[in-house]
């Protein structure tokens, strides 16, 4: 096998994870800051575009909670077989995922036709927002085909252990779109004034770039061949892949069943709120993608050596990457704390929003670094192939306890109760990820030394 599929048994672990976390994060960061720069050229069209373009945020993240569902499955695959040193079975699953995601794709064109208008008409009477809405999320799910087929990409990258690749292609395809974003929005250079339509062509081009490059990268640099020619279903690849991308998928798209649920109840008190709401899922990004990438250097290595049975390697990357998440953590804290009002002033903020959004920004915070040990474990078990015990701890951190007490304190605290329902929900879900760990140590300690000795 090449080096970099061997280094994930033998390099120490410190620095292999730095090594495999720092290109992800690196993409993941230029992603955050192209997400953000998105908000910032929009919100100077007005509040309302702001606002249309924060309603379509949820379909957005379902699209990206479908590519990332299924290429973390399809990544703890290949990682677990490359591991066993079976390379046939990871180039099985590699084709499996390629047709998947063209499945898929199509499946966004008809989400795309016939849910944006019904979707739109639960969250907002204005025909302004209504329709900017619309202009937009017809472009970005329709043609979704370029973040699927990117992601799949990527993760098949990443599972041998290169993890270059899919930073320079994360890194095109922001850069190409922070650079159109001015152009296509506002109209420079002799191009039309788009308005948020602009913002949507922007941000398509850049995806099709970096996903048209990734592929032909793959095919005549990876690692693994990619064999479509004569290709038939293995029921027990799509079992193994979708065992795993049904409950990650399902915890990336969280976000757009909360935020959308929180839309909802906000948008009956003030329209202004769900902007806010808009602006810190942007924001956290800056937070949590750097912390996620960390967990995309951590799966491989987790699955890789257990294949190959070896605990001990697995215990010391689990603890290394609670320690360096926990880190981005505390930056996330001092920099939503210390700066909010800075912050919110970069989407324009008026006094009303800007004041709203310190508060948010403030109160919200005091979770980051409590949810360190929730996102540390929900990958482990996602590595592992234990996908439910990952769902259980993501649907504490963003669904089952944040949606009933936003509920409950909105009353009588006002829009500042449901920010509260934030970092309790993260301390609930750190101490229940804790308690699945701990319970499931003995479990997974038995068929490590089981496979070990296979």
């Amino acid at each position: 096998m090449d080096k970099s599929i061997e280094a994930m048994g033998k390099r120490p672990i410190f620095p292999l994870l730095l090594s495999m976390s720092f290109p992800p994060m690196l993409s993941m960061l230029i992603q955050s800051m192209y997400n953000i720069i998105d908000s910032i050229f929009v919100a100077r069209l007005g509040e309302e575009a702001l606002t249309a373009v924060s309603l379509a945020f949820p379909l957005q993240n379902l699209v990206l909670s479908v590519a990332v569902g299924l290429g973390v499955g399809l990544n703890a695959l290949m990682a677990r077989n490359l591991g066993a040193g079976d390379v046939k079975k990871a180039e099985d699953a590699a084709a499996h995922g390629i047709v998947l995601t063209t499945i898929h794709s199509l499946a966004f064109v008809l989400i795309g036709l016939f849910l944006t208008k019904p979707f739109f008409h639960m969250f907002t009477q204005n025909k302004a927002v209504f329709n900017m809405g619309c202009q937009y999320t017809y472009l970005v799910i329709c043609f979704a085909a370029g973040t699927l087929f990117h992601i799949a990409v990527e993760k098949m990258f990443q599972a041998t252990g290169n993890m270059i690749i899919p930073m320079l292609m994360q890194g095109l395809g922001a850069i190409i779109n922070i650079i159109l974003d001015p152009i296509m929005i506002f109209g420079l250079l002799g191009f039309p004034a788009m308005g948020v339509t602009g913002a949507a062509v922007a941000t398509l081009i850049g995806q099709f770039s970096a996903c048209t490059l990734s592929i032909v990268l793959f095919v005549k640099k990876g690692q693994i061949a990619l064999r479509i020619k004569g290709f038939r279903f293995d029921r027990n690849i799509v079992r193994g892949i979708y065992s795993v991308a049904v409950p990650s998928g399902v915890m990336c798209a969280l976000p757009s069943i909360l935020i959308g649920t929180l839309n909802g109840l906000l948008a009956s008190v003030s329209q202004r709120a769900v902007a806010v709401l808009g602006i810190y899922f942007k924001l956290q990004t800056f937070v949590y993608m750097p912390a996620n990438g960390v967990v995309q250097g951590m799966r491989p290595i987790i699955s890789y050596n257990y294949g190959a049975g070896d605990q001990k390697r697995m215990n010391e990357t689990i603890r290394t990457a609670c320690f360096v998440i926990g880190a981005i953590m505390c930056l996330g804290t001092l920099l939503f704390m210390g700066f909010p009002g800075a912050i919110m002033q970069m989407f324009d903020a008026g006094d009303g929003m800007r004041s709203m959004g310190i508060v948010a920004l403030r109160v919200i915070s005091t979770g980051f670094v409590v949810s360190t040990l929730g996102v540390v474990f929900s990958g482990t078990f996602e590595a592992l192939g234990m996908g439910f015990k990952s769902l259980i701890i993501s649907l504490l951190r963003q669904f089952v306890i944040t949606v009933p007490l936003a509920i409950i304190f909105i009353g009588p605290f006002g829009v500042s109760g449901v920010w509260a329902a934030f970092p309790i929900a993260e301390a609930a879900a750190a101490a229940a990820a804790t308690g699945l760990f701990l319970s499931a140590r003995r479990t997974l300690r038995g068929r490590v030394q089981k496979d070990g000795d296979n």
